[in-house]
């Protein structure tokens, strides 16, 4: 009713301004009739302001996080709340302890605790169908974040960035750092992907494999393990001490007798920190001597730091800032009801269907541009990346 008041009072002021308007003359009815637009524009904007902090203000949005033992998840889950604070809503974030139940427990909190929206990045893609189920019976939209639900259609949508992407940047580096497409070669490799569970691990590997196959093909590298295929070279929940034994395993087997080893690709920070650990306590390795390339994703501070050390050649930054802002657009859309911003509706099928997507661009980094990418951004301080 209030709401109501308000607009019949714009449109009686309206109508007196355009009566005053009628009464002047050309100059002046073109400076009013600007001033009325502008003023006019400026009240929509308003408007559109209040009804979405009145929107949030009325929403209660669950995120639920795997875990809090990797960096990033810990930076993903607290630029999303305060994202999702800053525009008005409350928010119910928990973090599972890479346990699967754990993860299912707090989804039915969060579903019967009044969450309108639910924001997840599962611990494994294949098992939250069932309480999905309930938040579907609910009407309460599912926007999976970064790692894909699969076997579900209770998916409303899906954030993430373009994984694909960042397994070609990988494969790209190696291909340029060792002269690839000039035919230079051979050089020995191994392969470190990530969790069999998260789908995302198979977009890394493909991306990757799909630039570095002809040459593996042709001999122009060598994975001297022999284990190239998805299922070898996967790491259990992504976790460094996993990588690292499987390094000093390869080590053992296939490098103690002087083998050399070219380049290490690893999906991602906490494998090739894994294999950096592995190498760095084998005291066969020296940085600017015999030590391999390695590549990584996240830019982890440890692995900055390596970076910067010589001890890891590149990493890809997926900065969560932007990823938390494109979920709390997506939220914000769902809430109003307004229509859902995503620009893959192709790619990402969750063995339901496809699942609308809005992909954010992975960055490059390396010695180079870290300064540039990750502190002049304001993601990391001097501080955090010192050794």
């Amino acid at each position: 009713m209030k709401r109501l008041k308000k607009v019949i009072a714009l449109l009686v002021a309206s109508a007196a301004l355009l009566s005053a308007v009628a009464c002047a003359g050309t100059t002046t009815t073109s400076t009013t009739t600007a001033a009325a637009a502008a003023a006019t524009t400026t009240a929509a904007a308003t408007t559109a302001a209040a009804e979405t902090t009145a929107a949030a203000a009325t929403a209660k949005v669950g995120v639920a996080m795997p875990t809090k033992d990797l960096q990033r998840w810990n930076q993903d889950g607290a630029n999303m709340k305060t994202s999702l604070e800053a525009a008005g809503y409350t928010v119910d974030l928990q973090y599972a302890s890479n346990d699967i139940a754990t993860q299912v427990s707090q989804i039915e909190n969060m579903i019967v605790g009044g969450c309108t929206v639910l924001v997840i990045a599962a611990i494994d893609g294949s098992s939250l169908g069932t309480v999905l189920a309930t938040a579907k019976e609910a009407n309460i939209p599912v926007i999976a974040y970064d790692r894909l639900i699969m076997g579900t259609d209770a998916v409303s949508y899906y954030a993430t960035f373009d994984n694909y992407m960042v397994g070609t940047i990988q494969g790209q580096y190696i291909e340029t750092t060792f002269g690839l497409k000039d035919g230079k070669g051979p050089f020995n490799m191994e392969i470190f992907g990530g969790s069999a569970d998260d789908n995302n691990a198979r977009f890394f590997y493909q991306g990757a494999y799909d630039v570095l196959k002809p040459y593996i093909d042709s001999g122009k590298l060598v994975v001297v393990s022999g284990q190239v295929a998805f299922e070898k070279i996967a790491t259990t929940a992504w976790k460094t001490e996993n990588a690292q034994s499987r390094m000093d395993n390869l080590l053992t087997a296939n490098y103690a007798t002087g083998t050399k080893l070219d380049v290490v690709l690893c999906s991602n920070d906490s494998t090739a920190l894994g294999v950096e650990n592995a190498l760095g306590n084998s005291g066969d390795y020296v940085v600017g001597d015999n030590w391999p390339v390695i590549t990584g994703q996240d830019c982890d501070k440890a692995n900055t730091i390596n970076m910067i050390a010589g001890k890891q050649s590149m990493s890809v930054f997926k900065d969560t800032r932007t990823l938390a802002a494109k979920v709390v657009e997506m939220v914000t859309s769902i809430v109003k009801g307004t229509t859902v911003e995503v620009n893959d509706t192709k790619t990402y099928n969750n063995d339901k269907g496809i699942v609308p997507t809005f992909l954010c661009t992975p960055v490059f980094a390396d010695k180079s541009n870290y300064k540039t990418i990750l502190i002049d951004s304001g993601y990391y301080k001097e501080a955090d990346l010192a050794s």
